[in-house]
């Protein structure tokens, strides 16, 4: 249903999807204007307003790609704009808003929680409000835990008071899936150190299973596997088995290879894996170079990196339920199987469309950012840009080390496909349809040839 805008200069009516997509495209001018100040940048360092613009993207859309060394070009009042920008943006601006709302005693509507329930992928928007009270007490405690964790190493590297903040940095990247590091190389230096490398790894695993998976798991009375939501057992195996693919393609694939995994010893090279294998769901944080990659780890790499977390969480992609559900289509069609089933549960037919239309729209969306950058930027060849865009639009943040070479039209393409990655491509549809009522006219069905 069709709800009105807050405010009544906006006028018209506004639905929730195209509530969700203004308030990241607000987001992001408010964080460029923010960057562009003299303040933001270290001494010395000219910031033009597309850099601002895509550093701001990025930042508000969790992606982690950058045209500038954060740690090195932006000033401690830039790095922080930057922290509250993919803090908000993993939150989601209307989901920190509200909150601010119910903490100064505001009440919120019906058409505000429809909003939320669009942007953290809800299912009704019943209990929204212990769900929004939930989200924010989840990212309270995992992003401090993480900080407290990530102090043991940095306080020796950077020393008592640049760790704190070096520890806080790092961990609401990393639980937001954004990938921004303070450190020129990611945490390549940490390959081997689990200290900074362990909880960097399970704040992207939190962060990315969604907030109502982590809420369902949480319930006391649901603490196992048959007692919880079809959703949820179908996000936690869809993670499980990638984490496990994932970790086994770069084991295998990078043992040898002198430039990654092949001077590691064995504990390390699992470990450097483990965190290859994760990081592309979409976290962007890197522990070996990828440039130095072999182009069957890139390549599976960018599966990965396409398909991403799960929904409602601060991960881009066409999200794993999505691959879930479209393996369950395939196979039922093999079978010739009316019905979709998984876990004793049936999945509905327009589950498995939807399904279909956002792999589809996602594969023409990446094919088509891809053949801009071909033409804009050939000079860095197919494999870097494949990397790039599929990077953009799972929201990743890794890359071959092009970015900052990209050219002005390669960087426009990257800005549109972080944007579209974060908010999703229905959402982005809607957010362009009125909203009507069902159609009362149903033309006669006719078969077509398929396959």
């Amino acid at each position: 249903m069709p709800i009105r805008p807050l405010n009544p200069w906006l006028g018209g009516t506004w639905s929730p999807a195209r509530f969700v997509a203004t308030s990241f495209l607000a987001a992001i001018a408010t964080g460029t204007f923010l960057l562009l100040l003299p303040w933001s940048h270290s001494h010395g360092v000219s910031v033009s307003i597309l850099e601002a613009l895509f550093t701001s993207t990025s930042a508000v859309c969790v992606t982690g790609l950058a045209v500038l060394d954060t740690g090195s070009q932006f000033s401690r009042f830039g790095q922080v704009v930057i922290l509250s920008l993919f803090q908000i943006g993993g939150l989601g601006l209307l989901t920190f808003g509200t909150f601010l709302t119910l903490a100064t005693g505001g009440r919120v509507g019906y058409s505000e929680r429809l909003r939320i329930q669009q942007q953290v992928s809800a299912f009704d928007t019943g209990g929204i409000i212990d769900l929004l009270k939930s989200i924010v007490a989840l990212v309270a405690i995992v992003e401090i835990s993480g900080a407290i964790l990530l102090y043991f190493r940095f306080y020796q590297t950077e020393g008592v008071g640049e760790g704190v903040f070096y520890s806080l940095f790092h961990s609401v990247s990393a639980f937001n899936n954004a990938g921004f590091s303070l450190f020129p190389d990611s945490l390549v230096r940490f390959v081997d150190d689990p200290f900074v490398t362990l909880p960097i790894l399970g704040l992207i695993v939190i962060g990315g299973l969604g907030f109502t998976v982590v809420a369902d798991v949480l319930k006391t009375e649901r603490f196992k596997f048959r007692n919880w939501s079809l959703h949820t057992k179908m996000a936690l195996s869809a993670t499980l088995f990638l984490i496990m693919a994932g970790t086994l393609a770069v084991l295998i694939l990078e043992f040898t290879n002198p430039a990654t995994l092949g001077p590691l010893d064995l504990p390390d090279k699992v470990l450097a894996s483990l965190f290859q294998g994760i990081t592309p769901r979409t976290a962007g944080f890197n522990t070996l170079d990828y440039s130095q990659m072999q182009t069957s780890t890139l390549l599976f790499t960018s599966l990965l990196m396409f398909i991403g977390g799960n929904p409602g969480s601060t991960a881009g992609g066409i999200k794993t339920l999505t691959l879930f559900v479209l393996a369950i289509g395939l196979w039922s069609v093999m079978r010739q199987r009316r019905d979709h089933t998984v876990f004793e549960r049936r999945i509905a037919s327009d589950t498995i469309l939807r399904a279909g239309v956002v792999a589809f729209g996602a594969v023409m969306l990446v094919g088509g950012a891809l053949t801009l950058l071909s033409i804009s930027d050939a000079k860095f060849g197919l494999m870097p840009l494949l990397v790039e865009t599929v990077s953009a639009f799972g929201t990743v943040g890794l890359s071959m080390g092009i970015t900052p070479e990209l050219s002005d039209v390669g960087r426009v393409v990257i800005i549109f496909l972080m944007y579209l990655g974060r908010i999703g491509l229905l959402t982005f549809a809607l957010s362009f349809v009125a909203e009507h009522g069902a159609r009362e006219i149903r033309y006669p069905a006719e078969q077509v040839v398929i396959g």
